[in-house]
């Protein structure tokens, strides 16, 4: 992953449409750019309830809600730090909505210093987000935060 693909998501942000809009064109856009995903997506947080719901998102169908601490976007959301899992199945408590996922990052949103969001990416493939990758999602990331 590159600036490029970051001063795309930039780019392709316009003010002047619904937050819900924007989220959905930068979700195609990494989908599509970033290689060996097969899954891309958002869960919303909520931090009274310590849930997880699915957002936006491109690839097959979804968990729809999962608790803090429970799987790697859990575990992201109760940490409130990026997860790069290099191999789920070694996880402890991996949820398996899609069993061709073998790989997984998930990024913390915040706003306002609240978590938000998850960013969540699965990849078939493993190993497959680089030390690299993690800081462009990271900085890809903070271009979402205004719009939750």
């Amino acid at each position: 992953m590159n600036e490029i693909l970051i001063e795309q998501c930039n780019l392709l942000i316009d003010k002047t449409l619904p937050n819900i809009a924007n989220i959905s064109n930068l979700i195609a856009l990494l989908y599509h750019e970033m290689k060996n995903i097969n899954w891309l997506g958002f869960y919303i947080c909520d931090e009274k309830n310590q849930e997880c719901t699915l957002g936006p998102f491109q690839g097959k169908v979804a968990c729809t809600r999962i608790s803090y601490g429970k799987g790697v976007v859990g575990t992201c959301a109760k940490t409130q730090e990026t997860q790069r899992i290099e191999d789920v199945h070694k996880f402890p408590g991996h949820i398996a909505c899609d069993c061709t996922s073998n790989s997984e990052i998930c990024i913390p949103i915040k706003k306002d210093d609240k978590l938000v969001a998850i960013l969540d990416i699965d990849s078939f493939e493993f190993n497959n987000f680089s030390k690299e990758d993690l800081e462009s999602l990271e900085k890809i990331s903070e271009l979402f935060s205004p719009l939750f």
